[in-house]
């Protein structure tokens, strides 16, 4: 069974620049680390191979330096390392992301594709099922749990706001987790030296046979206009008092400022 993972290198960081002709995130130079979420598909997607066989490939794109992400999920059990990268690439939005992604996979071929459910620095949610758009697969979002899966299908728990749906599928399928669904495992020794010597597969435009109209900023539809981090303001009251006196005074607080 061929499971392939995409991971997403952030910024850990809250010092967030911003390219001012672009208005996209300015990633080099910043410290970062693999999207959270994504490592709870990436311990899904071993998890699976422990039980099943197979083989687990994670993939990212980025500049060169999102190896160093490849190698950490490498560390922790990932066979192969592919790492998407071209100047073609820059500035893609969720649409152009997802489709650069998706011809990755489509060159590589999977059964299973795992995703985290979103990525920390935009937030959107839109890659993981876009994804599966653009391959023509089925796709599951919010998964907590995997309760099966066979040479031909996957059965799952699909989290709701008021509890859980139960999810079967046909293989190929894109599957996208939530934390509730395992706990990472730490890198072992073995693993921190397989990463120091696995070769990372680069592939650009031409080796995912990719439109270059739907590449980077001439293929993101999605033009962001203004982009700014909130002002940090330090004005604040500290109401004392019994709970019952702390609640009068709060509302008169909230009369004086008309928010009531």
């Amino acid at each position: 069974m061929n499971i392939i993972v995409c991971i997403k290198q952030v910024p850990d960081t809250a010092e967030i620049k911003i390219n001012p002709e672009t208005n996209t995130l300015m990633r080099e130079g910043v410290p970062s680390i693999i999207n959270p979420f994504d490592l709870h598909a990436l311990e899904a997607a071993i998890q699976i191979r422990e039980q099943n066989g197979g083989k687990v490939t994670v993939l990212t794109m980025g500049p060169p330096q999102a190896d160093t992400s490849l190698r950490e999920a490498v560390s922790m059990g990932a066979d192969e390392a592919v790492l998407l990268s071209d100047r073609a690439f820059a500035g893609s939005d969720t649409w152009a992301t997802s489709y650069t992604l998706a011809q990755a996979i489509k060159t590589l071929g999977a059964d299973l594709v795992f995703c985290g459910k979103q990525a920390i620095d935009g937030d959107t949610a839109q890659v993981g099922p876009e994804t599966a758009e653009f391959l023509d697969i089925p796709h599951i979002s919010y998964v907590r749990k995997i309760e099966e899966v066979k040479d031909d299908s996957i059965r799952v728990e699909r989290l709701m706001d008021e509890g859980y749906d139960i999810v079967e599928s046909s293989l190929p399928v894109l599957i996208t987790v939530v934390r509730e669904l395992n706990e990472p495992r730490m890198p072992s020794l073995k693993g921190k030296m397989a990463a120091r010597k696995a070769e990372i597969r680069l592939m650009g435009m031409a080796e995912i046979d990719a439109d270059p109209n739907s590449l980077g900023l001439k293929g993101s539809p999605t033009q962001v206009r203004n982009i700014f981090a909130p002002e940090m303001k330090a004005e604040r009251k500290m109401i004392e008092g019994t709970p019952e006196e702390q609640v009068e005074n709060l509302i008169k607080e909230l009369k004086e400022i008309k928010c009531l």
